[in-house]
């Protein structure tokens, strides 16, 4: 049996979501998975639907933590668990040290969660809780580069990326709603990410009210929410773009994977916002799965997601005039077509099926 104890997990919505669910189910085609998870609403209908051994946890955040661990650790001690897997270091901070030694674990990693300062007291919190893992999981190579400068000098790092099991069949009705949304655009462009500054959406609607005059029919659409969701409405507003710039706050699966595969690009050229930083960019790949290219920003391991002058183009999110270009660039002589093509080629590396043999690997 393989053990997954996470935070994050459907129906809660995130790529840290999805992508302890990839590994769950991935997992599951080699061995029954137990999951430990928070209490989310509507948990019990996702829960019954699933092939998972689901164990909600609710109750105050402040004491959550403690009783999951502590329910983790008489699991631990009662029953025989190949591996063991974490979603953060501060899922594995209060599991007892002989729970753990029974059998081997894995701590993911990804680049927001591990960018303290190096001597603060969370800083000194994380590495102490990595170190009890027997493989410090890195969604990038970025990542990895960076919980090193954080003070970890263990060997164990490994680079492992989010697996995705897209594309999945769009149902005909969703597809239609999508191709009305857009409508008769050209180009059709989407971001799928939070409204947080460090997706740089705020750039993203300067670039798409500079774009008009080349591309008078373009049509923008973010899928998402955020504490930005104000500041954006009103930036939109003030910008004139009622007509080529629309948000869906909350999306279906059906409804964010149909506009997926009508998109012409995927766009989200992320910064660097205080500590936070893309780690690696999923979206990216989801949207390659349908054969749609994508431009990044330079920061995090986005360049882990898109092969740049390949899969699309990595470009400086800071830098208005670059986003510019590198859209101009990627829609010149159809150049659009080709990165589509090779995205989809490229997202066959990341099914979930293979990424798991990655985790089985350093367990054999």
């Amino acid at each position: 049996m393989f053990l997954i104890v996470t935070r994050n997990f459907p129906p809660d919505l995130g790529g840290m979501q999805n992508l302890m669910e990839g590994l769950s189910n991935g997992l599951l085609n080699h061995s029954p998975v137990k999951v430990f998870a928070d209490s989310f609403k509507d948990a019990g209908v996702y829960d019954k639907s699933s092939k998972l051994q689901i164990q909600r946890v609710g109750g105050f955040k402040i004491f959550r933590k403690f009783r999951k661990a502590s329910l983790v650790n008489e699991f631990l001690n009662k029953n025989q668990v190949r591996a063991i897997f974490f979603d953060h270091w501060k899922s594995i901070e209060n599991i007892k040290t002989e729970a753990l030694s029974k059998q081997p674990s894995f701590c993911l990693i990804h680049s927001k969660e591990i960018n303290h300062e190096q001597g603060s007291s969370l800083n000194k919190r994380m590495l102490a809780a990595l170190s009890r893992a027997t493989f410090i999981i890195a969604n990038s190579n970025f990542t990895k580069n960076l919980i090193k400068e954080k003070g970890m000098t263990a060997t164990n790092i490994h680079v492992i990326h989010p697996g995705c099991n897209y594309p999945i069949t769009v149902s005909a009705e969703a597809n239609t709603k999508a191709q009305q949304l857009f409508g008769k655009a050209n180009p059709k462009i989407i971001t799928v990410a939070r409204l947080d500054k460090r997706k740089n959406h705020e750039k993203i609607l300067m670039t798409i009210k500079n774009l008009i005059p080349k591309f008078p029919n373009i049509k923008y659409i973010s899928i998402g929410d955020g504490e930005e969701k104000n500041n954006l409405l009103k930036l939109k507003t003030e910008l004139g773009l009622n007509k080529e710039v629309e948000f869906i706050f909350n999306s279906s699966e059906q409804e964010k994977v149909a506009l997926l595969s009508n998109a012409d690009l995927c766009f989200m050229p992320s910064i660097i916002s205080k500590k936070s930083v893309e780690g690696f960019g999923i979206t990216f790949i989801e949207a390659a799965a349908y054969g749609v290219g994508s431009i990044g920003g330079k920061d995090g391991g986005q360049v882990d997601a898109i092969q740049h002058n390949q899969t699309g183009l990595i470009c400086d999110g800071n830098d208005l005039s670059a986003i510019y270009e590198a859209i101009i660039k990627f829609f010149e002589n159809n150049n659009n077509k080709k990165f589509g093509a090779a995205a989809k080629e490229f997202s066959k590396k990341f099914n979930w099926s293979l990424i798991v043999k990655e985790y089985l690997k350093l367990l054999n």
